[in-house]
């Protein structure tokens, strides 16, 4: 009964076994024999590479006796080392992981109480148990680790080393091994052998080519890819003979060894038996070629922006863009009337992407050159490309006004003038000089910041002393600190509310008669809005309305209302952009006239300050803000060539998120005005869009890709705008319908006249001869021309009065 329980327990194990058998051969074959097949695998990895072929023949010796010797020794301490793996090792190794080890007790015997049935029925439950357990045994795998004999992993150098020398050289170099033997030359001579590799330049990402694998009869390579050819056996059994290197200094044609280069077509042959015949074309690396957009715009800081495009076969390598002072168009007045000195071209490195191919750029220029004395004056810009091979490519010169930050506070913008001056000929010091003088001679309300007040008085000091012995360092230190007191001056704050909206005005006067850029207007008139809430804001505490006072707005008199106001400049800010800048000018006139002589009220009772629709226009003014701050720093980096986190420690993927996210929740908060309006959809659809680009713009800055995101921010604060104006329109239209007249002002009558008044209970100047708004009238421009046309027309004919001609005449000259 005993041997039958054991026989039958084996038997259902018996396929386990045996696997557990093999692991154990395995085991024991791959720790016994490790350092033989480690040795083994160097030596082929050795004369795959060829390294026998570039020792000398007496190191190459020693190296293959070495080998065979650590072959030997390897066989050798195999075979002492193996132990031959039995059946009852393999029963121990699968005893050992089942629970109780129920092979060892099938196999023990009874030792006491075999005469007790009682304790032979328990001894056979016993085995009974345990043979059920043993029956449960799966395979044991085995323990192929190597670490504490190989502690310095030798096996997987040598294997690495195969590895390398299968994929860069050549299984069959093994076989020039048999040259190093006694009648290894005779060997050869009877089988003639040749490799060749041709290896092309890095930067054109080709691969290497195998010769001995080329079939075809042609071969394309770009110049200078190097050709290696390595001729076995007999010398002058195989000979090279080749038209493509153009070398003058050529080895002999049965040399072993021959490496040139490609530099022209030709042909490439190994004559000789089983030599092989191609034709090389040569392919030229082509000049890298740029084109630089013909526009070039500036934002509100001053930066300038121009696009460009640059290509080549392989990718440009490096650019750069030299601006150089154009004095032949520099109008020749004032401080600029003076021969300049030496003004030294400024040197731009162009933005490349940091990943991905450079064979076809489209990237945006973008610098600042505002404190330059180039800035503003007539340049010429110049952009160069390279390649990896050395090829430039240049354009000509584009002549344009290099764009640069403008002052519109007439001070700031006079001592920019005065400070250009002195870096165009410290000869013009002595003017600067008495200019600044006058300038800050009774300062009165012109400085409204004393501290630049008197740091301008101790540059007047200084210049003053070394005015005529002016050196190009002191001249260096002057300049900036005008620019230093210019920017104090345009962007400084100003405690009063009242100064700050009158500075506002000016400024935003100035610009528009100056014809600043979209950027440079929207930067102004969101100081102005901003000057004008903080203003009202104030007014409203100082005198709130009394109900019982007869002189109050409410009870007497005609009012503007806040909202009315900011009406007015969402239309001024409108004609600015369609470029009707003289209809633009008229209409900040009559706004300073009525912001000098109003009387206000926060709001009209239907679009007030508190309004839903107000404050999100208002939100969507400070995501504008935002949007050119981050715009502000990414171009900070891409100027340092490192992100920098900001001060609240977020990146600038995450900072653009958050804009992101807070322009979603305006789009979709319901609050945005113009709802169920043609113009309110089209806003919408323009935060939609905005919504994208800060998106693109998002990943691009993840990527990496600093000129990208700026090109995308660009797009979003441009979108933003436009779905501003979208939603500035539409609430001139509900304006409109609820009595409002299109230019934000109340329309009332004159008891006396019946005419229509303007908030102030003046005669109306917003309308010149009809009561229609010609702004607003599309067709307006083409009217006058044919108007216009039609006097010339009728004032050249003869047939007609001198009486109505001379009438006709003076109408002409007064257009």
């Amino acid at each position: 009964m005993t041997e039958n329980t054991e026989a039958q327990a084996l038997k259902r194990i018996e396929t386990p076994l045996r696997i557990t058998l093999a692991g154990l051969w395995a085991e024991r074959i791959t720790r016994a024999f490790w350092p033989f097949w480690t040795i083994a695998i160097t030596s082929l990895a050795a004369t795959a590479f060829g390294l026998q072929d570039s020792l000398p023949i007496e190191i190459a010796w020693f190296g293959m006796v070495a080998a065979v010797l650590g072959l030997i020794w390897g066989i050798v301490h195999g075979f002492r080392s193996f132990r031959r793996p039995t059946r009852i090792d393999a029963l121990i190794r699968l005893d050992s992981k089942l629970p109780g080890q129920p092979i060892a007790a099938l196999r023990d015997t009874q030792a006491i109480g075999i005469t007790d049935e009682a304790s032979k029925a328990v001894w056979a439950a016993h085995r009974a148990r345990m043979a059920a357990r043993a029956s449960a045994a799966k395979p044991v795998q085995p323990d192929l680790e190597l670490a504490s004999r190989d502690p310095f992993a030798l096996r997987y150098v040598a294997l690495t080393a195969l590895v390398m020398a299968l994929l860069f050289g050549s299984i069959w170099r093994v076989t020039s091994v048999a040259g190093l033997t006694p009648g290894g030359t005779a060997n050869a001579a009877a089988g003639p052998a040749w490799e060749g590799w041709a290896q092309p330049p890095a930067y054109t990402g080709k691969p290497a080519l195998y010769l001995n694998d080329q079939t075809a009869d042609a071969l394309t390579l770009p110049v200078g890819t190097k050709l290696q050819i390595r001729l076995y056996g007999e010398p002058g059994a195989l000979i090279v003979s080749e038209t493509v290197s153009g070398r003058t200094d050529a080895p002999p044609a049965s040399q072993p060894t021959q490496d040139f280069t490609v530099t022209t077509s030709g042909k490439l042959a190994i004559e000789g038996a089983a030599g092989r015949t191609w034709r090389i074309i040569a392919t030229p690396d082509r000049a890298p070629t740029i084109t630089p957009a013909t526009e070039i715009s500036r934002d509100a800081q001053g930066r300038f922006k121009q696009k460009f495009t640059a290509t080549d076969d392989y990718g440009v390598t490096k650019g750069e863009v030299t601006i150089a002072l154009d004095l032949a168009t520099v109008p020749r007045f004032y401080g600029l009337k003076t021969d300049p000195e030496s003004i030294a071209p400024v040197t731009l490195d162009l933005p490349l992407p940091f990943k991905g191919s450079r064979a076809d750029i489209k990237a945006t220029l973008v610098g600042d050159l505002s404190e330059s004395v180039l800035s503003n004056l007539p340049v010429t810009i110049t952009y160069a490309v390279t390649d990896a091979a050395g090829n430039s490519g240049t354009t000509a010169p584009v002549h344009v006004i290099l764009p640069g930050k403008r002052f519109f506070d007439p001070l700031a913008d006079a001592l920019i003038e005065m400070r250009r001056d002195i870096l165009w000929s410290r000869a013009n010091a002595p003017t600067a000089l008495e200019i600044l003088k006058a300038v800050s001679n009774q300062p009165g309300d012109i400085f409204a910041d004393d501290k630049a007040y008197n740091r301008l008085k101790a540059v007047i000091k200084r210049l003053d002393t070394e005015a005529t012995s002016l050196t190009p360092k002191a001249r260096d230190e002057i300049a900036k600190e005008l620019w230093e007191i210019s920017l104090m001056i345009e962007d400084g704050k100003l405690n009063d509310a009242k100064a700050r909206m009158m500075r506002a005005q000016e400024r935003l006067a100035e610009a528009i008669r100056k014809g600043a850029s979209p950027e440079e207007i929207q930067k102004l008139m969101d100081e102005m809005r901003d000057a004008l809430d903080d203003y009202m804001a104030e007014e409203a505490k100082k005198n709130p309305p009394d109900p019982n006072d007869e002189t109050s707005p409410q009870q007497k008199g005609p009012t503007i209302t806040q909202d009315q106001i900011q009406q007015m400049l969402d239309k001024l800010q409108k004609l600015m952009e369609e470029g009707k800048t003289a209809e633009a000018a008229e209409l900040m006139k009559q706004l300073q006239e009525l912001l000098n002589n109003m009387k206000v009220q926060q709001g009209d009772g239907q679009s007030g300050k508190g309004s839903p629709g107000k404050q999100a226009m208002k939100d969507l003014g400070e995501t504008l803000r935002g949007q050119q701050g981050l715009s502000d720093d990414s171009f900070r980096d891409l100027q340092d060539g490192q992100e920098s986190p900001g001060k609240d420690g977020k990146t600038l993927s995450e900072r653009q998120q958050e804009l992101r996210e807070r322009l979603k929740d305006l789009r979709e908060g319901g609050k945005l005005p113009g709802q169920g309006n043609e113009k309110g959809e089209a806003g919408k659809q323009a935060l939609n869009d905005a919504e994208q680009a800060m998106k693109d713009a998002e990943d691009a800055l993840k990527d990496g890709d600093l000129p990208g995101a700026l090109d995308k921010q660009a797009e979003a604060m441009d979108k933003m705008r436009e779905g501003m104006r979208d939603f500035g329109d539409a609430i001139a239209e509900q304006n409109n319908q609820q009595g409002a007249s299109p230019d934000g002002t109340q329309k009332t009558e004159d008891p006396q006249s019946g005419g229509p008044r303007d908030p102030l209970g003046r005669d109306n100047g917003l309308h010149i001869g009809s009561d229609g708004n010609l702004a607003e009238n599309k067709d307006v421009f083409k009217r006058a021309q044919e108007l216009l046309d039609q006097i010339r027309k009728r004032s050249a004919d003869q047939s007609r009065s001198d009486q109505e001609r001379s009438y006709l005449n003076r109408l002409l000259d007064l257009f």
